[in-house]
């Protein structure tokens, strides 16, 4: 099992940065990539950035492409969501999952961390 924590979110103007941290214990070593995900009220959970944990290849969704960047510290068994020029539709409870393989889909990650709460207000 791998515990999964989020901090970083708060409140925000429209145009201005946040960095989420994302801090994993447990058995790391079966982490084989880490994603990002947020949920806005009344919407699905949606994916927004992934991460390979062994060699560093991300992919992002089109809605952040060029403003988010997602990055890792192995040594810190931590995953880092860095989050530039937000949007108020960026507005959302922010979730960082670990998963056995890469995927865009919520159901592919096995643990979950308790999310962390991103308002931009315009």
């Amino acid at each position: 099992q791998v515990q999964l924590v989020e901090s970083g979110g708060g409140l925000v103007q429209a145009g201005d940065s946040l960095r989420l941290s994302c801090a994993a214990s447990g058995r790391t070593s079966s982490i084989y990539a880490m994603g990002w995900f947020r949920q806005a009220p009344g919407k699905d959970r949606e994916f927004v950035a992934r991460i390979r944990w062994n060699n560093g290849m991300t992919y992002y969704s089109d809605s952040v492409k060029g403003r988010f960047t997602i990055s890792r510290d192995n040594a810190k068994n931590t995953v880092y969501l860095q989050m530039n020029s937000l949007k108020p539709e960026d507005t959302a409870v922010y979730y960082c999952a670990s998963g056995s393989y890469s995927s865009i889909y919520p159901r592919d990650y096995d643990n979950w961390g308790q999310g962390t709460q991103v308002t931009v207000s315009s």
